[in-house]
C-alpha cells in the first residue's frame, strides 16, 4: 500500500485504523491526533516530515518539548503517540525502518543532550588516527572524527559529503542539509590538514580504480555498500570503537554526541547562539536554545563538585 500524501493522510489513516482495529476510543484518537499534528508541525519547521524523520529527529522534538516547559506526562503521551504512528507506518509498509524503536520516554530524566567533555573528545581524536588495520584506514578515520566534530553536521551529512567538497584546501565548505537545504560551515585547520591528507589517499585510490576500468569513487568517504558511501550504521560502530580505543566509554559515544560536543564547547566559549543555529542547521533557535541548558547543568555540576565548600563538612 503506497504511503498517503502529506502528514494529514498519514495521521488520518493511523487514526482510523486506531479505531477499527484497536477500539480506540474517540477523546483518545483526538488527543492522538492533536500530538501527531503538534510533531508534524515541528518536523515541517526542520525540513522533514512523517516519510524522512529520523531517531534523532525525534530526540530532539522531545527535547523541544522540555525545553518549551511540557510535563512528563505530556512528553510520554506525545511520545506514545509518535512510536504507535511509526511502527504502524512500518508495518504498512511506507517505512522501510521504525525510527522510533528503542526511544526511552522521559521519565528516564535523560532528555537533555549528552555530550563529551573536550578531554574526551581529543582522546577520541587521537584514537581515530591509530585506530583501523591499514593507514588508509586511519587516515580516513581521522579525517571523519575532524570533520565531525569541526563542523557539527549530522551523521547522514558527513557520510554523503561528495568528494570534491575537499578539493582546494576550502576554508569552509557547503554542506547540503535537511530537505536540501545548504549552509557554509568554516573547518578547523586539524581538519583541513586531516582533510587534505585523506584527500590524496583518495585520489591514489581513485587511480587505481581507473586503471582497472573502474569509475573513481563519488563520495569523499566511499564504501562497497548498495549507497556507495559508508553508511550511518557502519560509522555508529565505527566511532564506539575508536572510543573504546582511546579510553573513553563507547557508551556514551555516538556521532550525535559528538555533533552536541561541537556546540556545547562552542557556547562554552562565548559562540553566539544564533552562529551555532546556522552552523547546525537549525530551522529554528528553539532547537539550538537546548545547549544553554545542557551548558547550565555542566556548569552546575562543576560547582557541585569542585568547588571547595561542596564538600560535606564534618560532623561536630
Amino acid at each position: 500500500m503506497a504511503a498517503p500524501q502529506g502528514h494529514e493522510g498519514w495521521i488520518s489513516a493511523f487514526l482510523d485504523a486506531a479505531r477499527a482495529e484497536r477500539g480506540a476510543a474517540t477523546n483518545t484518537a483526538l488527543a492522538y491526533g492533536r500530538d501527531l499534528l503538534d510533531f508534524a508541525a515541528w518536523a515541517a519547521r526542520q525540513g522533514c516530515d512523517f516519510a524522512s524523520a529520523d531517531r534523532e529527529d525525534i530526540h530532539s522534538y522531545l527535547i523541544f518539548c522540555e525545553a518549551a516547559g511540557l510535563g512528563q506526562s505530556t512528553r510520554a503521551r506525545r511520545l506514545s503517540a509518535i512510536k504507535q504512528m511509526f511502527r504502524f507506518a512500518f508495518e504498512e509498509g511506507w517505512r522501510s525502518e521504525n525510527p522510533a524503536l528503542r526511544i526511552m520516554g522521559p521519565g528516564a530524566r535523560q532528555s537533555l543532550p549528552k555530550t563529551l567533555s573536550e578531554t574526551d573528545v581529543n582522546s577520541i581524536l587521537s584514537a581515530s588516527a591509530k585506530y583501523g588495520r591499514a593507514a588508509a584506514d586511519r587516515l580516513r578515520n581521522l579525517c571523519l572524527v575532524e570533520l565531525l566534530y569541526a563542523t557539527g553536521m549530522r551523521v547522514s551529512e558527513l557520510v554523503t559529503l561528495p568528494a570534491h567538497t575537499l578539493r582546494g584546501d576550502p576554508a569552509m565548505i557547503l554542506v547540503r542539509g535537511k530537505g536540501g537545504k545548504e549552509r557554509m560551515v568554516p573547518l578547523s585547520p586539524p581538519a583541513r590538514a586531516a582533510a587534505q591528507v585523506w584527500l590524496a589517499q583518495w585520489d591514489k585510490a581513485a587511480d587505481a580504480a581507473r586503471a582497472k576500468g573502474k569509475p573513481a569513487p563519488r563520495f569523499l568517504f566511499p564504501s562497497s555498500a548498495a549507497e556507495g558511501h559508508i553508511t550511518r550504521q557502519y560509522f555508529y560502530t565505527l566511532i564506539k570503537a575508536i572510543a573504546a580505543h582511546g579510553g573513553v566509554d563507547p557508551a556514551l559515544v555516538t556521532p550525535h554526541t559528538l555533533r552536541h560536543a561541537f556546540a556545547t564547547h562552542l557556547l562554552a566559549h562565548g559562540a553566539d547562539l544564533r552562529v551555532i543555529q546556522t552552523l547546525l542547521g537549525h530551522a529554528g533557535l528553539a532547537t539550538t536554545e537546548i545547549y544553554t541548558h545542557v551548558l547550565d547543568q555542566t556548569l552546575k555540576d562543576l560547582v557541585l563538585n569542585h568547588h571547595p565548600l561542596a564538600a560535606a563538612k564534618p560532623k561536630v
